[in-house]
């Protein structure tokens, strides 16, 4: 009688440990660099949002009511302060990014190197299951999408 082994265990492969610390300290400076630029994306927002209001506030000059050129003008303006919406999509599409790159980062330390007794394991939320936490891809006046 012939006896057929078979293994439950993944295939594994082994990797460098230098190799594997070089990987997480890049996933984790890209988490960084994400970080930053949503930072610069919400200051630069905040900057449009300001310039934006202030050139309504003008706009609404009694003096400058009857004029059929700047109607067109506000109507654009209004437009693009409903684009500025963008700023709050591409945050959510940074924050998720991150969380997916320091989970990957944290799991292939934990995997490749393992923890020794006492040392504490850093605290990684799940990885998101969905590939992209928004799926809106264009915005109207006057409509909003619920995600």
């Amino acid at each position: 009688m012939q006896s057929s082994l078979t293994s439950t265990a993944a295939p594994a492969v082994q990797l460098p440990v230098m190799l594997v610390a070089e990987v997480q300290d890049s996933l984790l400076v890209v988490v960084h660099d994400l970080s930053r630029l949503d930072g610069l994306l919400a200051h630069t927002m905040e900057n449009l949002m300001e310039r934006f209001t202030s050139a309504s506030a003008n706009l609404a000059d009694p003096a400058l009511m009857d004029s059929r050129e700047l109607d067109g003008v506000r109507s654009t303006l209004r437009a693009a302060v409903t684009e500025l919406q963008f700023q709050d999509l591409a945050s959510q599409l940074i924050v998720h990014t991150s969380k997916i790159l320091q989970g990957c980062a944290y799991r292939l330390a934990s995997e490749s190197m393992g923890s020794e007794d006492g040392e504490a394991i850093p605290f990684v939320e799940e990885v998101p299951e969905r590939p992209n936490p928004v799926t809106q891809d264009e915005m109207d006046a006057g409509s909003i999408e619920l995600f």
